[in-house]
């Protein structure tokens, strides 16, 4: 544990998906040294957890200076998530949507013990920005992607703690489509590329097909949204 806090650090919530991808580069335009952090936690496409090496050897490759901001990548294992858990995300079950007008991809908490694990560990490593890729503009109507729930969280947190935790979503009020741009804007059509052919999106953890927005079934809601994404996107760039 430190008690020096380095302004200069972030520390990404990073699952080797597009939207966790695309938050590490715009960190890594920002901070002097980005560290990142995924969970296991029984998900069904763990296989995004197996993504996130070849995903950072491409932001290595893309631009120096984020190769050179690179720090260390951490992995916790929190299967009591899943445990607790019966959703379509940690149980072999069709995915569907819930009476409350929820599909069952939803894991409750899921962003908040992700938050509170990511500050606990920032804490001892004296990193006091937070970075997610939640969004409430193009998503499923998670509750914990909200601005407000992130907003409420971030207060809770610094209170708990004594730290003042500054929790960044950069993506929150962008569209797919705009997401995409933004990977663009950040490290152009190689940063595109990568995301497109390393990260993984698909909630049933599928990547033998190819699309033209990357691998996966392309028909869970994950695999809808960032299509949609990705053509609105290509219309307008092309």
């Amino acid at each position: 544990m430190t008690d020096h806090v380095n302004d200069q650090t972030a520390l990404v919530l990073f699952s080797g998906g597009q939207d966790s991808t695309t938050c590490l580069a715009w960190a890594l335009d920002r901070f002097a040294r980005v560290e990142t952090i995924g969970f296991d936690y029984g998900q069904r496409h763990a296989i995004e957890l197996d993504c996130r090496a070849r995903l950072v050897d491409g932001l290595r490759a893309l631009r120096a200076d984020w190769a050179a901001r690179l720090g260390d990548g951490h992995t916790l294992s929190i299967p009591t998530l899943s445990d607790i858990s019966d959703t379509a995300l940690t149980r072999d079950v069709a995915i569907a949507m819930g009476e409350d007008g929820l599909p069952n991809t939803f894991v409750p908490g899921r962003n908040l013990v992700f938050l509170t694990f990511a500050a606990a560990l920032a804490y001892r490593r004296g990193i006091v920005h937070i970075v997610g890729g939640m969004c409430e503009t193009d998503y499923s109507g998670y509750p914990d992607c909200r601005d407000e729930t992130i907003r409420a969280l971030q207060k809770a947190l610094a209170l708990g703690t004594a730290r003042p935790f500054e929790l960044h979503t950069p993506l929150m009020w962008l569209s797919k489509a705009a997401t995409w741009q933004l990977a663009f804007d950040l490290g152009g059509a190689g940063l595109v590329d990568l995301i497109r052919d390393h990260s993984h999106t698909c909630y049933l953890g599928e990547r033998g097909a190819r699309h033209d927005w990357g691998f996966g079934c392309g028909e869970c809601p994950a695999c809808s949204l960032r299509a949609k994404g990705w053509r609105e996107y290509a219309a307008r760039a092309g």
